[in-house]
């Protein structure tokens, strides 16, 4: 798909340090995605210390999730200005101080602020740059390592719930916030491994410019020059946050499709262990109930990934996640009914199977659709409009469980709009982008890019008329192409652009 694939000998290694970031990626993504929901496990002790109904504390949740995908155009312009290794050590500290601040609120107010905002921003900071990190380690191996990666969150959510009944039950829900603060310390960690790939690739200049710093002063600042000054001939420039993206057609099918299913598909997983304890099951079995998801989506997120990677079905992979989708949906609308644990654990491993292939899938679509060069601007735009969704979804459905004191509706409702997103997304994908997606990816294409991104990327590789001023403020970040060679970057600066251009 456009040029933002790589080339023969210059692209993505594919293995090597690649595979220390994707075991950092897992571990992020476990906690981006499983944190918000293993902690309502507490929800229950919270409703009982400070008065409120179940839509007030499910706040808690709902604005960390909201956090983590309405701060996404942020982090995208925090990666390009100073690299994804700095974002991430600030995003682990600012994690980890929400949850430990949050031990001592005595106010919901209080808990929304640090554990919703503070927590949430920490966590955004962390899953967006481990992303983009990944795409640059990863091409042919890419819907496997996305896959790999999104197995995280099962895995941790497994864990995390039951950690966290266990931690409630000995050490009530300060000491339990307290200790789920010092685990998120772990996410520095995988910051701390997230160096840029060798040789030409896609990175941001902050990145590149920290390579610089182990030279000789003289070199070091001879390269810093180079890399500020205008791109020589066959180098692409990128903006802090590449709006233009929403003008391609498969980026705003996507958004459509992402903003219907974020309205329902957590609501489920957020209310089931209160669900299960209002139909009468123990404590214990009803936190398991997330563990089961966790298992059965641990299995599916990487053999759907694996699956997606095959030569015969990776240009059609909008259809596997439009199915993956319906699935989800429809496993919703027939458990709507289920109050027996028997019936509640077969809708666990349903749900939990149609769960993994959607998260699979959702960001290797978006890969496809935009390619690795839009990629960061595209991600952080999508979980804007993410946080929307998540914003008005799991709160009305805790408002409506207040109002109505039944959980059969909202299965309902959350399982119509996933539904609803799958059935979007196919018939969107066959009558509007048929012929882009169905295109198999060559040698210098992804699979799928539009008409509009292959004449963008056409004309940004061509070189620059004599005199040409460049847009001065949003340009700070600078991509090499695919097909740019290591002899590129000692080139000459044009006379004719000063610093204050870039």
């Amino acid at each position: 798909m456009g040029s933002g694939g790589p080339r023969p000998g210059v692209g993505p290694p594919d293995g090597g340090w690649g595979w220390v970031v994707l075991g950092a990626c897992f571990v992020v993504t476990g906690f981006a995605y499983g944190f918000p929901k293993a902690v309502s496990v507490f929800f229950r002790a919270l409703m009982r210390d400070f008065g409120a109904g179940y839509s007030d504390t499910a706040w808690v949740s709902s604005i960390m999730l909201a956090m983590l995908y309405g701060t996404g155009p942020v982090s995208s312009i925090l990666v390009t200005r100073f690299g994804c290794r700095p974002v991430m050590l600030a995003g682990g500290l600012l994690a980890s101080a929400g949850m430990i601040l949050a031990s001592f609120a005595s106010r919901l107010l209080e808990l929304y602020l640090t554990a919703g905002v503070l927590t949430g921003l920490g966590l955004a900071l962390n899953f967006q740059p481990s992303l983009i990190m990944l795409g640059l380690y990863f091409e042919r191996r890419r819907p496997l390592a996305n896959g790999l990666a999104a197995a995280g969150s099962p895995v941790f959510l497994s864990a995390l719930s039951p950690l966290g009944q266990l931690l409630l039950e000995r050490f009530g829900w300060r000491g339990g916030f307290l200790l789920f603060g010092g685990l998120l310390l772990h996410c520095c960690a995988c910051g701390a491994v997230m160096r840029p790939p060798p040789g030409p690739g896609s990175r941001p200049r902050a990145d590149r410019e920290e390579d610089c710093a182990g030279d000789a002063p003289g070199e070091a600042d001879g390269a810093r020059l180079r890399l500020r000054e205008a791109p020589p001939r066959g180098r692409a420039r990128r903006r802090l946050l590449d709006v233009a993206v929403c003008t391609d057609r498969a980026f705003v099918v996507y958004v459509v499709t992402k903003f219907l299913m974020a309205l329902g598909l957590f609501v489920p997983a957020i209310l089931l262990v209160n669900y299960a304890k209002d139909a009468g099951v123990p404590d214990a079995e009803a936190a398991f109930l997330l563990s089961i998801v966790g298992f059965v989506d641990i299995v599916a997120r990487p053999a759907c990934g694996a699956l997606a990677g095959l030569a015969r079905l990776r240009p059609h992979v909008p259809y596997l996640f439009s199915l993956a989708l319906l699935a989800n949906g429809l496993t919703d609308l027939s458990s709507a009914r289920a109050r027996s644990y028997g019936t509640l654990v077969a809708f666990c491993i349903a749900f939990g199977l149609s769960y993994g292939m959607v998260g699979a899938l959702q960001f290797e679509v978006l890969m496809a659709a935009v390619g690795a060069p839009r990629f960061p601007s595209a991600l952080g735009l999508v979980l804007l409009v993410e946080a929307v969704a998540v914003l008005i979804g799991p709160p009305s459905a805790g408002r409506l469980v207040d109002a109505l004191k039944n959980y059969e509706i909202i299965f309902y409702l959350a399982g119509s709009e996933v539904a609803l997103a799958g059935v979007f997304m196919a018939v969107a994908t066959y009558c509007c982008l048929r012929r882009s997606w169905d295109t198999p990816p060559g040698p210098t294409t992804e699979g799928g890019a539009s008409d509009t991104e292959d004449a963008e990327v056409e004309g940004e590789s061509e070189p620059l008329p004599p005199g040409t001023q460049e847009p001065s403020s949003l340009e700070a970040l600078e991509v090499l192409s695919p097909g740019a060679g290591s002899a590129e970057l000692k080139a000459e600066a044009d006379p004719g652009l000063t610093l204050e251009s870039v």
